[in-house]
């Protein structure tokens, strides 16, 4: 986004949202945050999504909404009360902001909701636009659902559903539990290790939601990296840049003990999604390769690889 705008943001304090946040405000961008407890700065709006509750005049000036809102799935084990929470988050927090969009008598030039990888279940290693229907499980259905309510936005506004895949950034996301295992020197192939693992680093995460919010795209959206690899690929390259054995191999029984179903859906499931979408919009990702998006963990200075 070249101009100025006004955005709203839900799901502010989280792992990306932390990061748009200040991508966007860095942009020059007036970021108005959605927050649940009483407001206290100018920027801050109230909202009670588990209530369907928002502010009046919420959407008042604002230019694009943005919802990264939603409870964390990598809160273990999968209980039928998490399980509830994971759906009722998403789909309350998209529903109160499409049901005020569709009320608005000004409504957004944009409307941007997350999604997630999970939309497409375990494919094996067909190649997954963002054409290819959903799959199965859990996650499916989930994604599946959450689409659905944020499409209703549709019919007033310009809609763009985030698949977003495994973001990988030093310090957060997914591969935060995988840093501390492989310092240990516990760096392990999961699984067969052959799953694809659908991956992209946090600065293209960010740079992709921003280029979304003003380019003329609408539906999903595969927020990947162009190349895809496997999951053995990446806890390998994050072993060598780690400069750690990856030597270990944790059977998918052995993941299932802890993890139970989860295992199947979070570490074994395979996606070899390409990001088609965010390609033909012009999009040009800053790490193209796997290899490009681990560098960030090498825990060495910048300035001794000028010397190598």
């Amino acid at each position: 986004m070249n101009e100025s705008r006004t955005i709203l943001l839900a799901g502010a304090s989280g792992f990306i949202g932390t990061a748009l946040t200040a991508a966007l405000a860095s942009d020059g961008h007036d970021v108005r945050r959605l927050v649940r407890r009483e407001p206290i700065s100018p920027v801050e709006t109230q909202w009670q999504p588990e209530r369907r509750q928002l502010a009046p005049g919420a959407l008042d000036g604002i230019d694009v909404v943005i919802n990264l809102a939603g409870s964390s799935i990598s809160q273990l084990p999968w209980t039928a009360g998490r399980r509830t929470r994971i759906l009722e988050s998403r789909l309350d927090a998209t529903a109160t902001l499409v049901d005020a969009i569709t009320a608005s008598p000004t409504p957004p030039s944009a409307f941007l909701n997350a999604s997630a990888s999970g939309f497409y279940g375990d494919r094996g290693d067909d190649a997954l636009s963002e054409n290819a229907v959903r799959g199965t499980g859990f996650l499916a259905d989930v994604t599946a659902r959450w689409e659905a309510e944020a499409q209703r936005a549709a019919a007033f506004t310009r809609t763009v559903l985030l698949r977003t895949g495994i973001v990988l950034a030093k310090g957060g996301g997914a591969a935060a539990p995988l840093v501390p295992l492989t310092l240990a020197g516990l760096g392990s192939r999961l699984g067969s290790g052959q799953q694809w693992w659908p991956w992209i680093s946090l600065v293209d995460e960010v740079r992709a939601i921003q280029h979304l919010a003003s380019e003329d795209v609408h539906g999903a959206v595969n927020l990947v990296g162009p190349t895809p690899a496997t999951s053995e690929q990446i806890t390998r390259g994050l072993a060598r840049v780690l400069r750690r054995p990856h030597l270990f191999a944790l059977p998918t029984w052995l993941l299932r003990l802890p993890l139970r179903d989860a295992a199947d859906e979070l570490l074994l499931s395979s996606q070899r999604m390409l990001p088609d979408q965010l390609m033909k919009s012009g999009f040009r990702f800053t790490h193209d390769s796997v290899g490009a998006a681990l560098a960030m963990f090498d825990p060495r200075p910048p300035s001794e690889d000028a010397h190598m």
